[in-house]
């Protein structure tokens, strides 16, 4: 989830575009990589510290809740706010500023001594991960030389799923001792490393120019890019900033964006709504409550899901481009649906172990790896490709803001929902949501694979439907529509 330029199609990761960056853009994906693990481990590791806080506090059902949602609270106002204090302050002091947060808070969560002081933190914690999902991808997006821009914001999304990976490992080392609080701090130390690199970084190109400073942003993107023609690439970044003025929120709320605004916030909403985050914060009681026990099998089996994931996302990546934007979004939304009625019947049946129990496994492995294959990995895709330039950001910022909102909604209830209906009313309301997420994309989602950026503006104009070609009326599948067409 960023606020990267949509234009830059992620790609995947290739080592031979990694050795051909310069000392710059080498640093550059060591602090994209360093920050997404950080995110992903933050996100995560309450599941396993979760066990224990419980204990030591003596946490209800709706404390346990309030301990995970906090930090999800503090993320929507974080995104709000991500946006202006980049552009305030610039990208480098706020990404120096988010390192900063992540060791102070990390450290303060693992030593709080009471339930207030806890959730405080996690809050202001949520605060700092909110502003780094809009500000560490396009800090990246705009610090990465051409050829490898791509692979970078992959390698962020993959490096977060790393980290989530890491919680659960360190989680499973730390349980023995049941030590809670490392769990929480650990967090610091890569915090701390990426604020001693990000010292020697200088901003990107693309503040300086909007804060009028031409000269400081030829040195950055020479140094980012040494073979490109500065002053070219600087003409074209500023046309670029010329393109998206003008948009209004009030434009997407009537037509013809309207249709493309319910598009974007519903989507975002269905892919939290549809529960993909109690599985990351509650996957070891899920499983507890599915009847596994001891340490490897609450927190080795979520890494192992979460391992899976990865593949799934990278699988995805490789194919949205040849099968299409639908075909991904519908099977992985397929592929959901599967798997909470797998959990129902694990559910249903009750705590028999055995073969039934591996089939509770396999039913939250296939509703991870349906969501990231499908919701995870499109999720940017779409809201890059829905509007206009004008109001790209707009539209970007509307999704993230609903799917934030979903989160809150999700983290919440979840526990309280499982403990009042039970693993099949829990699972059985996600598959209602599921199905709903299923009808609502088939009915809405627009393939827009193969066709040029400028040219998806159609497909609203014209109610939803692909135009077609006429004189007077741009060929959507045409490689060619003038920029300036988005102003018209």
């Amino acid at each position: 989830m960023s606020g990267y330029d949509e234009k830059e199609r992620p790609e995947m990761l290739r080592i031979e575009d990694l050795r051909r960056a310069s000392g710059l853009g080498l640093i550059v994906a060591g602090t994209a990589a360093t920050i997404g693990v950080i995110y992903g481990y933050d996100l995560a590791n309450i599941a396993g510290a979760l066990l224990f806080i419980t204990k030591e506090f003596h946490l209800s059902t709706v404390g346990q809740s309030v301990v995970t949602t906090a930090v999800v609270v503090g993320e929507v106002l974080g995104a709000i706010v991500g946006g202006p204090m980049a552009n305030a302050i610039g990208r480098k002091r706020a990404m120096l500023l988010l390192s900063i947060c992540y060791t102070v808070f990390a450290i303060l969560g693992a030593v709080s001594v009471s339930l207030t002081m806890l959730v405080a933190v996690r809050f202001l914690l949520g605060l700092t991960v909110g502003i780094s999902v809009v500000v560490a991808p396009v800090f990246v997006a705009e610090s990465s030389p051409a050829q490898i821009r791509g692979a970078l914001l992959v390698l962020y999304q993959v490096a977060t799923v790393v980290g989530i990976i890491i919680a659960y490992l360190v989680d499973f080392a730390l349980a023995r001792s049941g030590n809670w609080r490392l769990m929480l701090g650990l967090a610091a130390i890569p915090a701390v490393a990426i604020s001693l690199v990000l010292i020697r970084v200088p901003d990107t190109s693309r503040w300086y120019l909007m804060k009028g400073r031409r000269e400081e942003a030829r040195r950055s993107l020479s140094r980012v890019d040494p073979e490109i023609d500065v002053e070219r690439e600087l003409d074209s970044i500023q046309q670029e900033m010329r393109s998206e003025r003008g948009g209004q929120l009030t434009e997407m709320l009537r037509t013809p964006y309207l249709r493309a605004t319910v598009f974007v916030v519903g989507l975002g909403f269905f892919i939290q709504i549809t529960g993909i985050n109690s599985i990351v914060y509650y996957s070891p009681l899920i499983f507890k409550a599915m009847g596994f026990t001891g340490n490897f099998s609450l927190l080795i089996l979520p890494a192992l899901v979460q391992f899976a994931s990865l593949i799934a996302v990278i699988i995805s990546l490789s194919l949205v481009d040849r099968l299409g934007r639908r075909p991904i979004l519908l099977t992985g939304i397929a592929i959901m649906i599967l798997a909470n009625v797998l959990l129902m019947v694990v559910f249903a049946l009750g705590k028999v172990g055995g073969g039934l129990t591996a089939l509770g496994f396999m039913g939250i492995l296939l509703f991870t790896v349906g969501f990231t294959f499908g919701f995870g990995a499109l999720v940017w895709v779409y809201a890059g490709e829905s509007f206009p330039s004008r109001l790209r950001t707009l539209g970007a910022g509307a999704m993230l803001t609903s799917d934030l909102v979903a989160n809150v909604i999700v983290s919440a209830v979840f526990l309280v929902v499982l403990n009042t209906l039970g693993g099949v009313g829990t699972f059985g309301i996600f598959l209602v949501l599921a199905a709903l997420a299923l009808v609502f994309v088939f009915k809405l989602a627009p393939e827009t694979k193969g066709r040029p950026l400028e040219a998806i503006r159609f497909y609203w104009e014209n109610g939803g439907r692909w135009p077609e070609p006429t004189s007077s009326t741009p060929n959507p599948e045409s490689p060619r529509i003038p920029e300036s067409t988005d102003d018209q």
